[in-house]
C-alpha cells in the first residue's frame, strides 16, 4: 500500500515547485486555483523568494501547502493514488486537500488564516523550539517539566523519529531544558530558527482563533484516511478534523506514532510530496522495513513513476 506524506515547516527552499510546474498543466492550474483563493502571488512566492522571504511563517506554510498539494496532483496525472496520507503539522493542510477532505481552495484559505495567527502569536509571545537528539522521550519530558516554572514553560512539541525530538516554549525555558538534556545524555541540541513556540500552550489563542475558522468548514468524505498529527491514528469521520486541527496547534506532532500506526495498516511504500526528502529520512530511522521516495520535480516524478512500473 501506498502512503503519501508531507513536509511542514523548515523543508521550504527557494525555487521550490518551479519543475513540476513548468512540466504540469495540472500543477500550474493548482498554483492559480491557491494564488486566487488566498490572493497571492504563489508562483512569485515559491520561485522568487529568497531564504529569508520563505522563512517567514506565513510564506513558508502558503508555499509547503501549495507545493504539496501540486506534486500529489501531479501524481495522479500519472495514474498514481495513494491508499493513506499524513502530513506533518502545516502538511497536514496539504494531505487534507490531496485526499479530498477538503478542497485545494478552502486548504489555502485556512493555511493564509492559519500563518497569521501563528506568526502573530510569535510577535504577541516570543518563543523559540530546539532540535533534541539522541535522548528518550521519557527522559526529555523529565527535563521539561524540571525547567517549566508558573510563568514559563516547555514541552516537546514533536516527537519525529526514535532519537530525535523537538521541544518549544518560552525562550528561556527551552534554554533551561536544553542544558539539562544534554546534561542526561542528549548527543545535540540544536536551536531552531524559528519566529515562535509552535506546537505548545504558547499557541493557545491561535489555537482558539483558527478553532473559530476551521468550524465553519464544509468537510468532505475523503479518498482514503488522513492520519491526525493529534492521535496518530486514521481519522475517517470528517466531522472531526476541526477540533483536530484546532487542538494541532497546541498540541505535539505524533510523527512516530502516526507513521508506525499506517505500517501496521499495511503502508508498505511512502512517498513525500512537496520539498526535499527530510520527512522520508524520518520514516528510515522508524522502519527499515518500508520503501521511501520523493516527489518534488520532474526528475524525482518520473523516478517514482518508473520505480513502480
Amino acid at each position: 500500500m501506498l502512503a503519501a506524506i508531507f513536509p511542514g515547516q523548515g523543508s521550504q527552499k527557494p525555487g521550490m515547485g518551479k519543475s513540476l510546474f513548468d512540466d504540469h498543466v495540472a500543477v500550474r492550474a493548482v498554483f492559480e486555483e491557491i494564488s486566487d483563493a488566498a490572493g497571492v502571488n504563489v508562483p512569485g512566492l515559491c520561485f522568487d523568494s529568497d531564504e529569508e522571504t520563505l522563512r517567514r511563517t506565513e510564506n513558508a506554510q502558503m508555499a509547503l501547502y501549495t507545493c504539496g498539494v501540486s506534486a500529489y496532483v501531479a501524481l495522479v496525472s500519472e495514474g498514481v493514488r495513494a491508499d493513506m496520507f499524513a502530513g506533518h503539522s502545516i502538511g497536514e493542510y496539504s494531505a487534507l486537500a490531496a485526499g479530498g477532505w477538503i478542497t485545494i481552495t478552502e486548504g489555502a484559505r485556512l493555511v493564509l488564516k492559519r500563518g497569521e495567527l501563528m506568526a502573530a502569536s510569535g510577535a504577541d509571545r516570543p518563543g523559540t523550539m530546539a532540535a533534541v537528539l539522541g535522548l528518550d522521550r521519557a527522559a526529555l519530558e523529565a527535563a521539561c517539566k524540571s525547567a517549566s516554572t508558573d510563568s514559563e514553560v516547555v514541552v516537546i512539541a514533536n516527537d519525529n523519529c526514535p532519537g530525535q525530538m523537538v521541544i518549544s516554549g518560552d525562550t528561556a525555558a527551552v534554554s533551561r531544558a536544553s542544558t539539562l538534556a544534554s546534561e542526561v545524555g542528549a548527543k545535540r541540541v540544536l536551536p531552531l530558527n524559528v519566529s515562535g513556540a509552535f506546537h505548545s500552550p504558547l499557541m493557545e489563542e491561535s489555537a482558539i482563533a483558527m478553532g473559530e475558522r476551521l468550524r465553519v468548514v464544509t468537510y468532505m468524505v475523503g479518498k482514503a484516511p488522513v492520519y491526525s498529527n493529534v492521535t496518530a491514528g486514521a481519522v475517517t469521520d470528517s466531522g472531526e478534523w476541526a477540533g483536530l486541527l484546532e487542538e494541532q496547534l497546541r498540541s505535539p506532532v505524533r510523527w512516530t506514532e502516526t507513521i508506525e500506526a499506517m505500517i501496521a495498516a499495511g503502508a508498505t511504500t511512502f512517498v513525500e510530496c512537496g520539498v526535499g526528502e527530510v520527512l522520508g529520512g524520518l520514516v528510515r530511522r522508524v522502519s527499515k522495513e518500508v520503501q521511501t521516495a520523493a516527489v518534488y520535480d520532474a526528475e524525482s516524478l518520473s523516478a517514482f513513476k518508473g520505480a513502480r512500473e
